[in-house]
C-alpha cells in the first residue's frame, strides 16, 4: 500500500502493514570525517561547477574598464532566469523587439539549469512544477502555449501525459528498507498516527479556507492570498512553534515538515514562517482531468526545460557572458553598464526602460548610490547539488526505485532519477541527482564552508551517504560533478513574506523594473514566472507611452 498525505487524509493507514525492522539509519554530518571510508574515491571524475561566482563578485570589487562601445535600445533586461525570461517571452508575444537580456552565465536559466551526458540530460536545480491552481492564470497561459496543458474537461486541464511524473513517483528509505511514498510509515503507528491524519485533514481545511476579505487564505501567486490579518500573523512564527501551539508531538511529523521546509525553502521548520510553512501544504490545490491532484510535471532536464522553451522565441535579444554592473537613472531614461565577459570590454546601453530580474543582493550593487535600494533582511540559502552517473540502475529492498528516492533524518533531501521520465525498456545506466540544502550552518558560513571543500571530500560525502543505502552502487559510479549555490533561493523567515522588507521591494519606480522570485519570499517557478510577466506588462505600457508622447 502506498503511504502518501492522500492516503491519510482519505482513511488512514493500518498498522498492520507498518511493521519494520529496528535497524537505524545514522544522520549524516556535514563535518563528519569521511576520510576513514574504505572505498576509494581518487579514480572517480568530476569536478566542482556552479554559477559564475567569480565574476558576479567582481561587482563588490567594481574595478571595470569605462565602456568603449555605446548602444541603444528602448528596454534592457538584467538578468536571464526564469522572471528575465518570462519578461522577454511576453515581449516577444506582444510583438516588442527593441530588448536585450543580459546574463552573466554561457546560457540564460537561473538556478533551473541543466546539464546533459551520453546517458540522459539532468537537472543542477529546480526540477519540477506541481499542478496549477486557479490563481496561476499566466503560467497557465504558457503552459497551454508549450503544449504541457493540452485541452481541458468538464472545466479541469488536460496536462500532456509525457510531462506527469510517472509512477512510481516516491519512496522513502527508513530503518534498512524502501517504504512506497514520504511519509514515514514505518514509524507510524497509535498516537503517530492519528497526529499525521490530523495535520493532513487540517491542510485540506486550510485549501478551502477563505478570509474576511474573500480570498483564499492560501493562494499562488501569494500576493492573490487573504490579507485577512488573522492569517497573516502566522508569519511571525516559526512553523515549529506553530506545530508546538497545535500540539504536534510526533517526531515522524517533526521530521517530515522539516524535510518539507528545507526541500522547498532551503531553510529548517524553525527558521521558516509558519504562513510559508502551511502555504507550502494549503496553496498547492491544483487539479487535472487526466491525474491524481498530488502529481506533478517534470522533464529530465528538470525546469531547464521551461527555461529553453522560454528562451527560444527571444534568442536574438539574449547576450550571454555580460555582466552588467552598473544602472544609472538618467532625465530621459536609464544607462546600463555591462562588460563582455569573452571581448574584456565594457558596453554602455542607453534605454528607455529596464528592468532588473535579478536577486535584490545583486540589484541593490547594479543601481547608482543615488537611487540606492536596500538588500537588507533578504536571506538567501546555499544549496549543494550533485549529479551521479552511474553504469547500473540503483536497487535496494522494499519499495521499487521511484523518480523521488529520500533518506528518513538524512541532511540530504534524497535523490531524483534523471532517466525515470525517459521511455526506455530495462535502463542499464542513469544519473542520478543529490540535492543538499546547507542548513546546518548559518547561511553565511554554510556558504564559506562549501566553497572551499574540494571536489574528492565533495564526492567522499556524497558517496558515502549514496553507499549507506545503496552498497550495490560501489564500483558503479563513473562520474561525480558539484553544483554549488551560493545563493539559490529566497529564505522566508519570521516575518519577511508580509514585512515591510519585502513591500518595499513590490514598488516600480520607473524607469527602473524589478522582477524576481525573492519578491514573493518563496522561490518556485509560479511565483518566477509571474513576476516576470507582470512587470513586462508595465514596462510595455511605460514604453509605449513615452513613445506616444515623443511623437
Amino acid at each position: 500500500m502506498k503511504i502518501t498525505r492522500r492516503n491519510f487524509i482519505l482513511g488512514g493507514v493500518s498498522s498492520a502493514v507498518l511493521a519494520a525492522s529496528t535497524l537505524g539509519f545514522n544522520k549524516i554530518s556535514a563535518k563528519k570525517d569521511n576520510s576513514k571510508t574504505t572505498d576509494n574515491f581518487e579514480n572517480i571524475a568530476g569536478e566542482i561547477l556552479g554559477a559564475s561566482s567569480s565574476l558576479a563578485h567582481k561587482l563588490r570589487e567594481g574595478n571595470f574598464p569605462e565602456p568603449t562601445i555605446f548602444t541603444k535600445k528602448d528596454v534592457v533586461i538584467i538578468g536571464g532566469g526564469i522572471s528575465g525570461l518570462a519578461a522577454g517571452y511576453q515581449f516577444s508575444k506582444a510583438g516588442f523587439k527593441n530588448f536585450t537580456l543580459l546574463d552573466l552565465e554561457k546560457e540564460a536559466g537561473g538556478n533551473s539549469a541543466s546539464g546533459k551526458n551520453e546517458v540522459s540530460a539532468y537537472p543542477w536545480g529546480a526540477h519540477y512544477v506541481p499542478f496549477l491552481t486557479e490563481e496561476s492564470v499566466l503560467v497557465k497561459k504558457l503552459f497551454e502555449d508549450l503544449g504541457v496543458i493540452t485541452g481541458y474537461k468538464n472545466g479541469l486541464p488536460i496536462y500532456n501525459e509525457f510531462y506527469i511524473c510517472a509512477d512510481p513517483d516516491e519512496r522513502l528509505f527508513m530503518y534498512g528498507r524502501w517504504w512506497e511514498g514520504l511519509v514515514p510509515a514505518a514509524a507510524i503507528g497509535g498516537e503517530e498516527e492519528k497526529q499525521f491524519q490530523h495535520f493532513f485533514a487540517l491542510m485540506e481545511n486550510y485549501k478551502k479556507q477563505k478570509g474576511r476579505d474573500g480570498k483564499k487564505v492560501f493562494a499562488i501567486p501569494l500576493d492573490k492570498s487573504s490579507q485577512d490579518k488573522k492569517w497573516l500573523e502566522l508569519d511571525e512564527i516559526s512553523m515549529t512553534s506553530w506545530m508546538k501551539q497545535l500540539g504536534f508531538t510526533s517526531e515522524s511529523l517533526a521530521w517530515y515538515i522539516d524535510y518539507c521546509c528545507r526541500d522547498d525553502f532551503g531553510t529548517t521548520a524553525k527558521e521558516t514562517s509558519a504562513w510559508a510553512g502551511i502555504h507550502y501544504f494549503a496553496a498547492r490545490c491544483g487539479k487535472a482531468a487526466n491525474s491524481d491532484s498530488q502529481d506533478v510535471l517534470t522533464w529530465p532536464e528538470g525546469n531547464a526545460w521551461l527555461a529553453k522553451k522560454l528562451a527560444e522565441p527571444i534568442k536574438d535579444n539574449i547576450l550571454t557572458k555580460a555582466l552588467a554592473y552598473k544602472v544609472n537613472k538618467k532625465k530621459n531614461g536609464v544607462e546600463i553598464d555591462y562588460f563582455d565577459v569573452e571581448k574584456n570590454i565594457s558596453v554602455r546601453i542607453s534605454a528607455k526602460a529596464v528592468l532588473i530580474a535579478t536577486p535584490r543582493f545583486v540589484a541593490s550593487r547594479l543601481i547608482s548610490s543615488k537611487n540606492q535600494i536596500s538588500a537588507e533582511n533578504f536571506s538567501y540559502a546555499p544549496w549543494a547539488v550533485a549529479n551521479i552517473t552511474l553504469d547500473k540502475m540503483p536497487e535496494g529492498r522494499g519499495s521499487a526505485l521511484a523518480w523521488d528516492n529520500v533518506v528518513f533524518k538524512s541532511e540530504m533531501l534524497g535523490y531524483v532519477v534523471a532517466t525515470h521520465q525517459t521511455p526506455q525498456m530495462n535502463p542499464t545506466k542513469t544519473v542520478i541527482t543529490y540535492y543538499w540544502p546547507l542548513t546546518h550552518l548559518s547561511p553565511a558560513e554554510a556558504r564559506k564552508e562549501a566553497f572551499s571543500r574540494p571536489i574528492k571530500e565533495w564526492q567522499k560525502i556524497i558517496l558515502g551517504e549514496l553507499f549507506k543505502i545503496h552498497p550495490e552502487l560501489k564500483g558503479a559510479v563513473k562520474h561525480l560533478d558539484m553544483w554549488l549555490w551560493g545563493h539559490a533561493m529566497i529564505r522566508p523567515t519570521l516575518g519577511f513574506i508580509w514585512g515591510k522588507d519585502r513591500k518595499a521591494a513590490l514598488k516600480q519606480q520607473a524607469p527602473i523594473f524589478f522582477a524576481h522570485s525573492d519578491m514573493s519570499g518563496i522561490s518556485i517557478f509560479e511565483e518566477a514566472y509571474t513576476r516576470g510577466a507582470e512587470v513586462a506588462g508595465e514596462v510595455l505600457s511605460f514604453v509605449n507611452s513615452k513613445n506616444k508622447n515623443a511623437s
